[in-house]
């Protein structure tokens, strides 16, 4: 056996740290996104808010989670103790929840929602360095198809339950379940072991250092920040996330603007049947995208085929404002942000690959996600008030096909050339052969 199939076979994960992290991103799909949409629900149905002090409880939580992208992929690869980090992070969100419920007052309302911005900031990237610590960078992009399945069935299971649960049993029962998978969160962070988690390849580092292996070497060191932006590459890339999502993140508002002027009372019932046949529809692509990258497909292909359908439901979103017909364009959002969870990460991964700053590329990633569907909501909310709909689906086509072109011209694929033995989807590693 030579060097590198001896450091494939320590590296090789146990089932409980596969169990472990399947469960965790199950569960984690609710926790770190918080209880959403049905905050306003809660506020405005169960306790009579006024708008504007809804709307400056939910701003909270994304300005909270804009400001910490960043900070927050700092900390995860400077820390050891990412296990603990993402149970502070899941009780933080619980605990968010229960002050929300139990003293709903505005001030301690925003200070809660700014908790759960400040620990969904942490919990993504956390998630996806425990991944690439316990399988290693070869295997890292089945781990992320994997993980991606599980979290897109945990949204569609958790949407299942809090609306039924909460239609039976009141609002506030929303916010007790995400509570409960809280603290299930943090019982599955116990499956990992941690002597599996190599801290070095966590970050970005290099490959080939074994998981309890002390490291004083160069190399093992994270590159300095201001250099990292000078990687053309990944500046390539954060511009091309951001046109992703100009183009992308205000078609589904509008379209549910559309519905509720022309088929009011049935606008709320389309409205979910698009968000829960768009995660059904990402579960089936991030398990698709696993598979293509195993067939040695490439990361710039697969991102493109995502850039593609932006323009496509744009366009169709014009020539029908039929509830069925909505719901069925939505689809092809599944189809797009079932690719861009999977594949923005490994494209991430591959950019930062011996340089320690893989967290700190997500929190990048993240932040650029936000300012461009920031970005998006605004400039398509003036565009439609002075022109209407129809511009306004258009204009966000245009964009997305402008971002297309430019993600096409300029980024370079960044899959590395290696041989890949069979590995199965959930990040096991291929048993080594006799040298």
């Amino acid at each position: 056996m030579n060097t590198s199939q001896a450091l494939s076979a320590d590296r090789r994960p146990s089932r409980s740290s596969i169990l472990g992290l399947d469960a965790l991103t199950f569960l984690m799909a609710d926790v770190r996104d918080g209880v959403g949409p049905y905050l306003s629900v809660f506020l405005k149905g169960g306790l009579h808010w006024q708008s504007g002090e809804i709307g400056i409880a939910m701003a909270a939580s994304s300005i909270a989670a804009a400001i910490c992208q960043i900070p927050a992929g700092l900390l995860v690869d400077s820390m050891r103790a990412k296990r603990l980090l993402i149970v502070i992070s899941g009780l933080m969100v619980g605990l968010g929840c229960l002050l929300v419920v139990c003293v709903p007052q505005l001030v301690i309302v925003v200070s809660a929602q700014a908790t759960l911005g400040a620990a969904s900031a942490i919990i993504p990237p956390a998630l996806a360095a425990l991944s690439l610590g316990i399988v290693g960078r070869k295997l890292f992009p089945a781990r992320v198809s994997r993980n991606e399945s599980f979290n897109h069935a945990g949204n569609f299971a958790a949407a299942i339950l809090a609306g039924t649960v909460g239609q039976r049993f009141g609002y506030h029962w929303i916010f007790y379940i995400v509570c409960l998978f809280a603290l299930a969160s943090a019982a599955a962070v116990a499956l990992i072991r941690p002597q599996e988690v190599n801290h070095v390849v966590a970050r970005g580092g290099d490959d080939q250092v074994l998981p309890n292996e002390t490291v004083k070497t160069k190399e093992a060191r994270p590159i300095p920040i201001p250099d990292l932006f000078k990687r053309r590459e990944l500046l390539i890339f954060l511009v091309s996330v951001v046109l992703f999502h100009f183009g992308n993140a205000a078609m589904l508002p509008m379209a549910g603007q559309v519905l509720a002027k022309t088929h009011p009372g049935a606008d709320i019932i389309a409205l979910s049947a698009c968000i829960i046949t768009a995660q059904l529809v990402m579960i089936g692509v991030a398990a698709t995208v696993g598979w293509a990258m195993r067939r040695g497909i490439g990361r710039k292909t697969i991102f493109l085929v995502a850039f593609v359908t932006l323009p496509i439901r744009g366009f169709l979103f014009t020539l029908t404002d039929s509830p069925l017909g909505v719901v069925a364009i939505q689809l092809l959002d599944g189809v797009a942000a079932g690719i861009f969870g999977v594949i923005s990460i490994i494209i991430a991964a591959d950019l930062m690959r011996g340089t320690g700053r893989f967290n700190l590329a997500q929190g990048l990633v993240a932040l650029s996600t936000g300012l461009g569907a920031a970005a998006s909501n605004v400039f398509a909310g003036f565009v439609v008030q002075i022109f209407g709909y129809t511009t306004g689906f258009l204009t966000l086509a245009a964009i997305a096909a402008g971002g297309l072109v430019f993600f096409a011209s300029l980024m370079p694929e960044t899959k590395q050339d290696e041989v890949i033995g069979s590995t199965s989807a959930q990040g096991e590693a291929p048993s080594p052969k006799p040298a």
